[in-house]
């Protein structure tokens, strides 16, 4: 589809009015910027010269972000640890227009850290530092008292779930519940293990990979897609569901029983990394703001495109979007 300028310059311009609860594991990333000029006499391996440190936001804390980015008002809730990133963390948020009012501190679990050494322009090796068991009754029902404390004041609820214990199945269960007794537009960027648990939400962005490994197929052909998609929509009863083909661009299956393909905008890919996280803050902040499934998925493939031609996490701005759909 070609959403007009016109058209798409009126929902832009209703970012601003949006607001949006976002929930999910919250991440610190942390970029390790060298040289490599020699191999260790120790090991195999090169040596690094660090020269620059960088700590960017990640996981739920960058869909946050990304709704900030383009001119939303994001809350976060989510789970930190009791330690020295907690506090790196929350500065980042800060300096970000990030309020840290959301963040609960759990002193049985470290704050997760993804930290990625990279040497002339290469990553050369991602250190982890998590711990992804779930999440306590006890912090669920805090993060729960959060979300009803603030369902309210909100258009929407994205639920960013990267596998890593904030999002269980009952909490899952108990956040719906409660979003949809409100009215609320539910997306959910989903995780496979609890794919059958978002039932009744507005809309799914899964990746193809993702789609298909539930589904039990590999998605190789549009025969396929299509029988994937139909599949997951009617099984988890969605509004709509918006599968990411990479360079084969987006599929959205909606409960109309229509079929959108929207080709790939980017012209150069230069990292993936928290693509996705950009395509649900996107499609949510546009949908919230008054565009229909199609035009905002179709902002949220442009918004896609301009983040993977960036390295790391990217966030769009509103003027970013705005002008590369004035220059389509």
């Amino acid at each position: 589809m070609i959403l007009k300028s016109a058209r798409a310059g009126k929902i832009i311009a209703r970012f601003s009015d949006v607001k949006i609860l976002v929930l999910g594991d919250l991440m610190l990333d942390r970029y390790l910027w060298g040289n490599v000029e020699r191999i260790s006499p120790e090991a195999p391996v090169p040596v690094v010269h660090i020269y620059k440190e960088d700590d960017k936001l990640g996981g739920a804390a960058n869909v946050a972000a990304n709704v900030k980015a383009l001119g939303g008002q994001a809350f976060l809730l989510g789970v930190v640890g009791d330690d020295q990133y907690a506090d790196l963390f929350k500065k980042r948020l800060v300096k970000s227009g990030l309020s840290v009012a959301g963040l609960i501190k759990d002193s049985d679990r470290p704050t997760i850290v993804k930290t990625r050494v990279v040497a002339h322009s290469q990553q050369v090796v991602r250190i982890d530092r998590e711990n992804i068991s779930e999440i306590s009754a006890a912090v669920s029902d805090k993060l729960l008292a959060g979300v009803k404390k603030r369902i309210d004041s909100v258009d929407a609820v994205i639920i960013s779930d990267y596998g890593k214990g904030v999002i269980t199945c009952e909490l899952l269960s108990e956040l719906i519940q409660t979003a949809n007794r409100a009215g609320k537009i539910i997306a959910v960027d989903p995780k496979e293990v609890h794919f059958m648990n978002y039932r009744d939400v507005t809309v799914i962005t899964p990746n193809h990979h993702e789609a298909g490994f539930v589904s039990g197929r590999k998605i190789t052909n549009d025969s396929i897609l299509t029988d994937v998609g139909w599949n997951l929509l009617d099984l988890l009863n969605l509004e709509s569901l918006l599968i990411t083909r990479g360079e084969k661009g987006m599929a959205l299956f909606e409960k109309d029983r229509t079929i959108t393909a929207i080709p790939a905008e980017a012209k150069t890919v230069y990292d993936v990394t928290g693509a996705g996280d950009t395509v649900i803050a996107a499609l949510t902040v546009a949908r919230s703001a008054g565009a229909s499934m199609k035009e905002a998925a179709f902002l949220a493939n442009i918004a896609a495109g301009l983040a993977v031609a960036q390295f790391g996490t990217a966030r769009i701005s509103r003027e970013e979007l705005l002008h590369a759909v004035n220059s389509k």
